[in-house]
């Protein structure tokens, strides 16, 4: 009994302890100079739903939730900001290649048609973040629109490799 004891104490100390150490949070100030929406139009009913849906994970702006000030909540959502920045990134989007780019929106059609995207562990803590049939459609057509204008400007090897036979 004193052995499990003495281990709760640790841990309890350990926990009040990395209270103290938190990630630096994703925050950016004024306008992102990369961002999509410098490159390819971003209607402002679409902007909404990324701003609700995408944006804490695809972009160099959190929204963070109250229970992010607690560890080891912030190094799991930090983990999560990391991954989906280096996924997709909306403020550093006009500053890749094409290939990226355009591969990146055939992506977002896809994950969005699934149902893959936004991920099931955000939509628990975000209800607002579940995409209607309608919001969905909106964005596939918006990226969908964006392969097309890059489609039409350049040419396909520009936008994709040539597969190998």
């Amino acid at each position: 009994m004193k052995v499990v004891k003495k281990i709760l104490w640790v841990l309890l100390a350990g926990l009040i302890v990395i209270q103290f150490i938190h990630p630096k949070k994703n925050k950016a100030e004024g306008p992102q100079p990369n961002y999509i929406g410098t490159k390819f139009a971003v209607p402002q009913d679409v902007q909404a739903i990324l701003k609700i849906a995408c944006n804490d994970c695809h972009s160099n702006n959190t929204r963070y939730p109250w229970y992010a000030r607690f560890q080891p909540v912030h190094w799991w959502l930090n983990k999560h900001i990391v991954k989906g920045k280096d996924e997709l990134n909306f403020d550093e989007y006009a500053n890749k290649s094409l290939r990226y780019q355009y591969h990146k929106m055939k992506e977002t059609v896809d994950m969005v048609k699934k149902g893959e995207m936004p991920l099931n562990s955000y939509t628990w803590t975000h209800k607002d973040a579940r995409l209607s049939d309608t919001e969905k459609d909106k964005i596939i057509t918006w990226a969908g629109s964006i392969l097309d204008s890059m489609k039409a400007h350049y040419p396909m090897d520009s936008l994709e490799r040539k597969r190998k036979k």
